[in-house]
């Protein structure tokens, strides 16, 4: 059987005011290598859960585990050395250059210098950016595009065990999207890096995920790959979200 990269138990989060819970009770497995899809829309508590794996988000009660280790008990900053995290604004440092941009956590864990710019150009190479071309840009001579794949570089600079995406490729136009998808699927394939994907395009999830977790109201509706998923759905939600047998199947 696979390893368990990261395990959720009875994870539950309460944000002071709220009605409800913003996460509640959420159980589930992820699989070393497995890349699974939080799937709903805003305010289901995707993007919650998902930080409660790199503790950007605590919670009040259940457990998060990182390969086997309760999350809770680990040192926040070594743990985050260990996980990727890509999102939606990107946030690439605007003083840097592109190879510093993907650098910083590399030179944070003490890299030596030539294995620093070694895996910038590796990165650079992985996501389509020539390293001659790219390495000294500032992050203003970027297009959108461009500077979602230096932060999915970024992410992946210090190799690390998991890589969470909270609605990476969102603020870019479909073409672009659709490349981005591409190179995703590519890049975690080639890598075999365990991926925690939130979106609410049902058609990114379908195509990104080996299993997707659809969340309604800070619970779980249904878990299951995607094909079952449309041909299967569990309740009447997940058939509306997904307008079962409409959709088309993954590129």
């Amino acid at each position: 059987m696979s390893e368990t990269a990261i395990r959720f138990a009875g994870a539950t989060v309460r944000y002071a005011g709220a009605d409800r819970a913003a996460i509640d009770g959420v159980t589930f497995d992820v699989a070393a290598g497995e890349t699974v899809v939080l799937l709903g829309p805003s305010g289901c508590g995707k993007s919650t859960l998902l930080r409660t794996v790199n503790r950007l988000v605590a919670l009040d009660a259940g457990r998060v585990e990182f390969y086997g280790s309760d999350v809770a008990t680990l040192d926040a900053v070594e743990l985050r050395r260990h996980i990727g995290y890509a999102i939606q604004a990107v946030g690439l440092f605007a003083h840097m250059t592109v190879a510093q941009n993907v650098a910083v956590v590399p030179e944070l864990l003490g890299w030596e210098r030539d294995a620093v710019r070694t895996r910038v150009d590796e990165l650079l190479e992985l996501v389509r950016l020539d390293p001659v071309r790219y390495r000294n840009r500032r992050p203003r001579a970027l297009s959108g595009g461009e500077a979602q794949r230096v932060g999915v570089a970024r992410a992946l600079a210090a190799k690390p065990r998991a890589l969470l995406m909270d609605e990476p490729f969102g603020a870019v136009d479909a073409l672009v999207r659709a490349e981005l998808q591409r190179e995703l699927l590519r890049i975690v394939r080639e890598l075999k890096t365990t991926t925690l994907f939130v979106t609410h395009d049902v058609a990114e999830g379908l195509r990104l995920a080996d299993r997707i977790v659809v969340m309604r109201d800070g619970g779980i509706e249904q878990i299951a790959a995607p094909d079952d998923l449309l041909e299967r759905p569990a309740t009447a939600y997940v058939h509306d979200l997904l307008h079962a047998g409409d959709l088309p199947r993954r590129a």
